[in-house]
C-alpha cells in the first residue's frame, strides 16, 4: 500500500477548493488574484485567446498547477504562489503522489471567448459547488443536483468523462475518482478491481453518466473495505494505476497507428471479429523467431532485394512488443483515423485464414472517421506515418490529441473545433521583444530565405539566443516551439548525440536516435511549414565531427539530397524546410576560428548592443529611472572605448540584456555592475588593472552623482 506521507497535497487541493467558492459570483476578484500570482513570475497560461481574462472556472485554475508539460518542482514553485496569494493555511505539500494531469494544450475547461457558450463557465461552477457540497454531506437531494449537473457539464464541447472526473478528483480526492486514462485501465485491465465492482457502464473511451459515475463510486468505496482491496481510497488507487505504469517492464501502455489493410480494405472484417491482422504470411507463426535479426535472415532468405531491418520490425513487434492494453489507432491513408480499439489478447497464429493470419483480438472502442492531425492545433506532426504498424508512445502531444479524438466526440465524425493554440508573431512583435533596427530585421530576413543556415554571432549580452528563437519565429509567422529545436554545442558534443549511435543498455548497445535526425524526420511530415534547429555556441563544438557525413547536405542547394548514414543501412537528407540558425561568441579567446567549410555554408550576421534601438529606449522612458539613464550613457562610453582598443574590438562591446532584467533601482545596478561587469573587464584586460580600476569607478559615479 503506498505510503499516507505520499499524500500530503490532500489538505491543500481541499482547503483551496473551498476558498473558490466564496468566488463563484465574484469571478472577477479571482482573475484579480490569478493576475497577482502570474506577477510574481509564474507563467501565464492562455486563458483567452487574446490573452485577456474575461471569465474564469475553477476546474481551469485547478489546472493551473495540474499540467503533464510541468515538472514537480515547477508544479510546487506555482502551489507555493497559490499558497501565498489565496492564504491557504494547510501546509505546503512534499510530493503530489496519484494526481492526474491534463496535457498543457487542453488544460482550459472552456472554449474562448466568441467559441463558447453564454452560461458555459456558470454550469462548471455549478458542478463545482454540489460537488464540494456533496464531499461534506452526502443525501438524495444532493445527489440528484450532482447527477443533473454532472451531466449538463458532458454536453460543454471538449468536456467528456475523463476531463470532468479529473477536476472533481482535484476539488475532491477524498469523494470522487478521476477516469482518466491510467486510472480507467487500472480497474479494468490490472485485476485488482472484480467485474461486479467496475461494472458493466465503464469501457475505455466511453462516455458514462452522472448517475453510473455514483453508482461506480459507491461499489468503490464497499470494495475498499474488503481485506482483499490492495487500496483503502480513491488517492491511493488513484496512485497505484500511475505506479503500475512506472514499474511496467514496458514503460506503460503503447499507442499505436495501425493500416487495416491496404487502403484499410480489411477494416470492416476486422471490426467485426474482433481482431487487428498483420501480413507476412510467407515468414508463417512469428513466435517461432527468438529476435528480430531472425525475422530479417528469414526475409532475406526469401526476398533478397526486399529484406531490411526496418521491414522485420514490423512483425517483430507486432508479436512480441504489443500486449494487452495497449491503444491502437486504426488509420487509412496519412489524414484519416477510422477506428479506436484496446488490445485484449496474446499474439496468434491462425491458420484457418487465407491472409493476414497473424492475429491479435482487439475490442473495438469507436468506429467513424475522424480528420487527423485538428488543423486547430499545432502539433509536431502533420500528416499519419506511412509504415503499416508504428509504435506511437515516443510523441506524446500526438497521443494526447489523438486520444482528445475520443473523449471530444463518442459517435464519430470530425470533432468541433477546439480553442486556437496559435499565438501570431510577425515583424512587429519581434522588434518589440528584440532591441534591433528594424533594417536588421529585414536583412536577417533575406539572409535566413536565400541561404537558410545564419550565425548571430556578437558580443556578450547582446541576445543573440533569445534574438534566435524569435526571429524563427517571426519567419514562421506564429509562436509555435514545437518547430524550433533548441540544442547547444560543446566540446564533448558528438555525431551521436545530434545524428545517431549506439549507447550503452542493461543487455549491451542500442542504436539510438540524435536530435537532429528526429527534428528532420518531424519536418518531412510537414513540407509546407518551416522549422528551426537553434544551435547555441556552435563554434565550441567539433562542427565536421558533429554532422559528419551530413555536413555537406546543410548547403541549401543540398536540402532534400540523401546520402548514406554511418550506423544505419538508410539513405538520409535534411528537408528543404529546416533552416539552421547558430550563435557565436566573439568575445571567447578558448575558441579557435571557424573553419571555411563552415563558413561557406552559413551566412553572418553581427549584433551590436542594442542601447540606441526603439525597443531599449522606451525601455528607458518606462522605467523613468535617472541613475539608469546615466549608467547607459556610460556604457556607451566604455563600449567607445572597448571598440578602439587594438587587441578587443567591437566583437567585445557589453552587450544591453545585462541591464533588460534591472527595475531601475541603486541596488539593481550596483548588482550588475559589481558582478557581471567588472569581472568581464577583469577578463578584457586581464593585464591593465589600472585601466579597470578607472572604469569601475567611473561606473559607480555615474550612479551615484546622478
Amino acid at each position: 500500500m503506498v505510503e499516507e506521507t505520499k499524500f500530503d497535497w490532500v489538505p491543500f487541493y481541499e482547503e483551496f477548493a473551498r476558498k473558490l467558492l466564496v468566488y463563484e459570483h465574484d469571478r472577477t476578484e479571482l482573475i484579480v488574484k490569478l493576475e497577482e500570482i502570474f506577477a510574481r513570475g509564474i507563467k501565464k497560461p492562455k486563458l483567452e485567446k487574446d490573452g485577456y481574462i474575461r471569465d474564469v472556472d475553477p476546474f481551469t485554475v485547478f489546472a493551473i498547477f495540474n499540467k503533464s508539460s510541468f515538472s514537480l518542482d515547477n508544479r510546487l514553485k506555482i502551489i507555493a504562489a497559490f499558497k501565498e496569494v489565496f492564504d491557504i493555511k494547510a501546509p505546503l505539500p512534499t510530493a503530489l503522489e496519484g494526481v492526474p494531469l491534463l496535457f498543457s494544450m487542453m488544460a482550459n475547461y472552456y472554449y474562448y471567448f466568441g467559441n463558447r457558450g453564454e452560461h458555459d463557465i456558470d454550469k462548471l461552477w455549478t458542478l463545482f459547488r454540489i460537488a464540494r457540497e456533496l464531499s461534506e454531506k452526502d443525501s438524495e437531494a444532493l445527489r440528484e443536483e450532482f447527477k443533473q449537473a454532472f451531466d449538463i457539464v458532458l454536453t460543454l464541447p471538449g468536456i467528456k468523462n475523463p476531463k470532468a472526473t479529473m477536476g472533481l478528483f482535484w476539488v475532491a480526492p477524498t469523494r470522487f475518482l478521476s477516469l482518466d486514462r491510467n486510472n480507467q485501465n487500472y480497474l479494468l485491465r490490472s485485476g485488482n478491481v472484480p467485474k461486479e465492482v467496475v461494472g458493466e457502464n465503464l469501457a475505455l473511451g466511453q462516455k458514462i453518466s452522472g448517475a453510473d459515475y455514483l453508482a461506480l463510486l459507491d461499489r468503490l468505496f464497499v470494495f475498499f473495505q474488503n481485506p482483499q482491496s490492495p487500496v483503502r481510497d480513491f488517492k491511493e488507487l488513484s496512485a497505484r494505476a500511475y505506479e503500475s505504469i512506472d514499474e511496467s517492464e514496458s514503460d506503460g501502455i503503447r499507442y499505436w497507428i495501425y493500416a487495416p489493410g491496404e487502403h484499410a480494405d480489411h477494416w470492416e472484417e476486422f471490426c467485426n471479429l474482433g481482431i487487428m491482422g498483420l501480413g507476412w504470411e510467407e515468414l508463417g507463426d512469428l513466435s517461432q523467431y527468438r529476435s528480430q535479426n531472425a525475422i530479417n535472415n528469414k526475409l532475406r532468405e526469401l526476398n533478397p532485394d526486399k529484406s531490411s531491418k526496418q521491414v522485420a520490425h514490423m512483425p517483430w513487434q507486432f508479436a512480441n512488443v504489443i500486449k494487452p492494453g495497449d491503444i491502437v489507432f486504426a488509420k487509412f491513408g496519412r489524414t484519416k483515423i477510422i477506428g479506436r480499439g484496446v488490445v485484449t489478447g496474446e499474439y496468434e497464429w491462425d491458420e484457418s485464414r487465407k491472409i493476414y493470419n497473424n492475429v491479435r483480438s482487439v475490442e473495438w472502442t469507436h468506429k467513424g472517421e475522424w480528420t487527423f492531425p485538428d488543423p486547430s492545433l499545432q502539433l509536431p506532426y502533420k500528416a499519419l506515418p506511412t509504415k503499416t504498424l508504428t509504435d506511437y508512445t515516443p510523441y506524446t502531444e500526438m497521443v494526447e490529441s489523438l486520444e482528445a479524438l475520443f473523449e471530444i466526440d463518442d459517435h464519430g465524425g470530425d470533432p468541433p473545433p477546439a480553442p486556437s493554440t496559435e499565438e501570431v508573431y510577425d515583424k512587429d512583435s519581434f522588434l518589440s521583444d528584440v532591441y534591433m533596427t528594424e533594417d536588421d530585421y529585414d536583412e536577417l530576413h533575406e539572409l535566413l530565405l536565400h541561404k537558410q543556415n545564419l550565425i548571430l554571432q556578437g558580443a556578450p549580452g547582446v541576445g543573440k539566443t533569445y534574438a534566435a528563437k524569435r526571429l524563427a519565429y517571426a519567419f514562421m509567422g506564429v509562436k509555435d516551439p514545437t518547430r524550433v529545436m533548441s540544442v547547444q554545442f560543446h566540446q564533448s558534443y558528438s555525431y551521436e548525440d545530434f545524428i545517431m549511435g549506439y549507447r550503452p543498455t542493461a543487455n549491451g548497445f542500442e542504436l539510438r536516435y540524435g536530435a537532429f535526425y528526429s527534428f528532420c524526420k518531424k519536418a518531412e511530415e510537414d513540407p509546407e511549414n518551416p522549422y528551426f534547429c537553434v544551435i547555441d555556441e556552435i563554434n565550441r563544438g567539433n562542427i565536421s565531427k558533429i554532422f559528419g557525413e551530413l555536413f555537406m547536405l546543410l548547403e541549401s542547394d543540398k536540402r532534400g539530397h540523401s546520402l548514406q548514414l554511418l550506423y544505419a543501412n538508410e539513405k538520409f537528407s535534411i528537408p528543404s524546410n529546416i533552416y539552421v540558425i547558430g550563435t557565436m561568441n566573439t568575445a571567447d579567446r578558448s575558441l579557435a576560428m571557424i573553419d571555411y567549410a563552415l563558413r561557406r555554408r552559413f551566412a553572418f550576421f553581427q549584433m551590436t548592443p542594442g542601447f540606441d534601438s526603439e525597443g531599449f529606449k522606451r525601455n528607458l522612458e518606462t522605467l523613468n529611472s535617472t541613475k539608469f539613464n546615466s549608467l547607459i550613457s556610460m556604457i556607451k562610453e566604455l563600449n567607445d572605448a572597448i571598440a578602439q582598443d587594438d587587441a578587443l574590438g567591437k566583437g567585445f562591446c557589453i552587450g544591453h540584456s545585462f541591464f533588460c532584467t534591472s527595475d531601475g533601482s541603486e541596488e539593481s545596478l550596483i548588482r550588475i555592475i559589481r558582478h557581471e561587469i567588472v569581472p568581464l573587464l577583469e577578463e578584457y584586460w586581464f593585464d591593465e588593472t589600472d585601466k579597470v580600476a578607472v572604469w569601475r569607478d567611473q561606473l559607480f559615479d555615474s550612479i551615484a552623482r546622478s
